[in-house]
């Protein structure tokens, strides 16, 4: 027996079909026929929306790796730096919900295109900056371009497939998030070392104008048109408010230590929590009221998104803070060139992908239990790697790391795609690209933080330890460990099974 939803002149009915086989594909698209009314996502369709989600994620990772070259050419400084990185992540998280609401009112492949024109164009501007502030300008304006596109790709999903293909393509979805993170340091190091046509750290964002267009036309043919059947005009009060809120707490925290903690941190650190407080009261007062608010607090009222969301904050914090430490551990720390720094985490990305892999199966057997078992398994990886760094520093190797990456690896492969089905999996259609827009702002929110604070705490270290110690790295990683065993006892809450 198999529930299928119809659309009909906006309404939705439930129907019951039996069937006793597989079902048919569309001639058109390659997919199972979604229902009646509703456009289908093939395959090849999957693919452009997922490589949609990869560019934004890893051009979050691709700069560390990157920002040594930056410095040297562009005399841009340790403040600047921050702001290179900072400022694509800020304008990322602030715009992402707002980004999920426009595809619900204006077409989610409209917005898809439009991101992809944008984040095309703003990458162009990023490889061409000709100084450090232009670069930040160009940063800026790629993550805003980013939060255009994202959240149509959850959206989409989430709208056009159903059952076990639904269940497959966010299993991709958490799969790609993931892989971009870790590939996105890989590639920007072996773009740096090459050095291609005498570019530089130029290539990383340069990279992204090619993949940009194919993306683009693989999108006109092949991504269905979807939107809320009731869209709601944008929500101005809450917008700004989240905006405020998001700002007030991640601009001090990101750019407080490169800039000297000066007054303005501790006043925007002071005001968060009544910004906060002020977006929560104007959301619900207006859901109250009948209207659409930017974020329905009746939407956490649906446990595994509610859940899942507090596991994602943890998981996401310590991945960010581990690929901004180990980055500079390996490049200042130990002397290794970009690709050397890029090889370490070579382990964990196939590890992650091949567990990622095999979580849908491991899903439909055990549960939501994987979960548990990756954040134990993440943790004991990170438990070898900050043993072998306090043990072998200074003469820390990338074989001597593998271990302790592949296990880490294998252990974040297990959960993140798994949490991605959590959170939305009693998500309505209707509400897809609010609550994709939802869960993408908690985890970049989570890794701006997670970088903000873990990154922060390992230049402290290093300021204060001997110069041959392991000491930072090893505290820093044993830290991220603590993360990992806090998302394993929560993950124990989660509801046991997940569509």
């Amino acid at each position: 027996m198999k529930t299928l939803w119809y659309q009909a002149e906006g309404r939705r009915i439930v129907g019951c079909v039996t069937s006793t086989s597989a079902s048919p594909l569309s001639p058109a698209t390659g997919a199972p026929p979604v229902a009646a009314g509703r456009p289908a996502l093939g395959s090849l369709g999957l693919f452009t929306v997922l490589l949609g989600a990869a560019l934004p994620l890893i051009d979050f990772f691709i700069v560390n790796v990157a920002l040594p070259s930056i410095d040297h050419d562009l005399a841009a400084g340790p403040a600047l730096l921050e702001l290179v990185v900072a400022g694509y992540g800020l304008s990322y998280a602030v715009l992402l919900v707002l980004g999920g609401r426009l595809g619900d009112l204006f077409g989610r492949r409209r917005l898809f295109l439009a991101g992809m024109v944008a984040f095309g164009l703003t990458s162009l501007a990023c490889g061409l900056a000709p100084d450090a502030w232009t670069l930040v300008g160009a940063r800026v304006a790629q993550g805003a371009a980013a939060a255009l596109m994202l959240p149509q790709v959850l959206a989409t999903i989430h709208s056009s497939t159903e059952g076990v293909r639904r269940a497959k393509a966010l299993s991709l979805y958490g799969a790609t998030a993931g892989l971009s993170m870790v590939t996105g340091q890989i590639l920007g190091g072996v773009l740096v070392a090459a050095d291609l046509a005498g570019s530089g750290w130029r290539a990383v964002f340069l990279v992204n104008v090619p993949v940009a267009v194919a993306g683009l036309a693989l999108a006109l043919r092949t991504v269905p048109e979807t939107r809320s059947d009731r869209p709601a005009p944008v929500d101005v009060a809450g917008t700004l408010l989240l905006a405020v809120s998001l700002l007030t707490l991640l601009a001090p925290l990101t750019e407080g230590r490169a800039a000297g903690r000066p007054l303005w941190t501790w006043v925007s650190l002071a005001v968060f929590p009544f910004a906060a407080a002020a977006f929560w009261w104007v959301e619900r007062r207006t859901e109250r009221r009948g209207r659409a608010p930017l974020v329905p607090p009746s939407l956490f009222d649906l446990v595994p998104l509610r859940r899942g969301l507090l596991l994602v904050l943890p998981l996401s914090g310590g991945f960010g803070g581990f690929m901004f430490v180990i980055a500079v551990a390996l490049q200042q720390g130990l002397g290794l060139g970009a690709i050397a720094s890029g090889l370490a985490l070579v382990p964990m990305a196939v590890a992650f992908f091949g567990a990622s892999l095999a979580g849908p199966r491991l899903v439909r057997r055990w549960g939501t239990r994987v979960v548990v078992v990756g954040a134990l398994l993440q943790a004991l990886g990170l438990g070898l790697i900050a043993l072998t760094s306090w043990r072998s520093w200074p003469d820390l190797s990338v074989a001597g790391l593998l271990p302790g990456m592949a296990i880490a690896g294998v252990g974040q492969g297990l959960q993140l795609p798994v949490l991605f089905r959590v959170v939305l999996s009693e998500v309505p259609a209707e509400r897809a690209g609010v609550g994709g827009g939802v869960m993408v702002t908690t985890q970049q929110t989570a890794l701006t933080l997670g970088v903000a604070t873990l990154g922060t705490l390992y230049l402290g270290l290093t300021e204060s330890a001997p110069a041959a110690s392991g000491t930072p790295l090893t505290v820093t990683v044993l830290l991220q460990m603590a993360m990992a065993l806090l998302t394993a006892l929560l993950a124990v809450r989660l509801p046991r099974t997940v569509r």
